[in-house]
């Protein structure tokens, strides 16, 4: 029986999802923004929450840790390297770690940049990868804790997922960073088709998340910093892929 996922909005562009195991009625939050909408999300959606998986420390991440572990008595899963600057944590994971939601299992991935301990979760058998704040659709997170080699390294780890895994990302940024890509790849053709796309769901009131690994490598101008045209159109050809990144990066910073 496949997973379900269940998508809303939290805080002003936050997004939070539960993930659901049919088999066992386990249900984990990717983290937990605010209580209140997760609730309201449980409580639509009949589930009970058994997880909250935290890809990393900062608040808007974990705020509604304390009163969902309240009310919900549940597991918190956290970053090794992070779970100091976490509420109330109950394991700490980190690279190569399996965590299990129900039958459901995924593998933990050290996507530091964002923050210098970020995780991300990915789920193979049911093709899903939840990143935080270290990949978004068309973009990437800004640069914090960690440099830009670091974060370069974490978005090729998530790049060589399979092409097909679905991505959810902890941000609706979507329209904006297409109208930034396009200042870095104008004549990419899969960019305007998703640009195209995205338009009509933000016209329907409707998520532009999840996208997939396959949709994210021909248009996320973050993704492609080793393509030789990408590094010519910021004046960086022949460069290695974390420079050409990292003057990206600053570009989105100022945008």
């Amino acid at each position: 029986m496949p997973a379900q996922t269940h998508l809303f909005l939290c805080l002003t562009d936050n997004y939070g999802v539960l993930l659901h195991d049919r088999e066992t009625g386990a249900t984990a939050a990717i983290d937990a923004p605010e209580a209140g909408p997760i609730e309201a999300a449980l409580t639509a959606t009949g589930w009970r929450l058994s997880d909250i998986l935290v890809t990393h420390h900062h608040g808007d991440h974990t705020a509604g840790i304390p009163e969902l572990k309240r009310l919900q008595r549940c597991r918190v899963v956290a970053p090794r390297g992070e779970a100091g600057r976490i509420p109330q944590v109950d394991k700490t994971v980190g690279e190569g770690d399996t965590v299990r939601v129900g039958v459901l299992a995924a593998h933990v991935i050290d996507t530091p940049g964002h923050t210098a301990g970020h995780i991300s979760y990915f789920f193979p058998a049911e093709q899903l990868v939840f990143v935080g704040d270290t990949l978004f659709s068309i973009g990437c997170g800004r640069v914090i804790e960690g440099d830009p080699q670091m974060m370069w390294n974490s978005l090729v780890k998530l790049r060589n997922l399979p092409d097909d895994t679905r991505i959810y990302c902890g941000h609706e940024y979507t329209a904006a960073n297409i109208r930034f890509a396009r200042t870095i790849e104008p004549n990419n053709e899969a960019l305007a088709a998703r640009a195209r796309q995205v338009d009509q769901l933000v016209a329907a009131h409707k998520a532009t998340i999840p996208a997939t690994i396959g949709a994210e490598k021909a248009a996320n101008p973050f993704l492609r910093a080793d393509v030789p045209e990408v590094a010519q159109s910021v004046g960086l050809g022949g460069s290695p892929a974390w420079k050409v990144f990292a003057e990206i990066r600053a570009r989105k910073n100022r945008f």
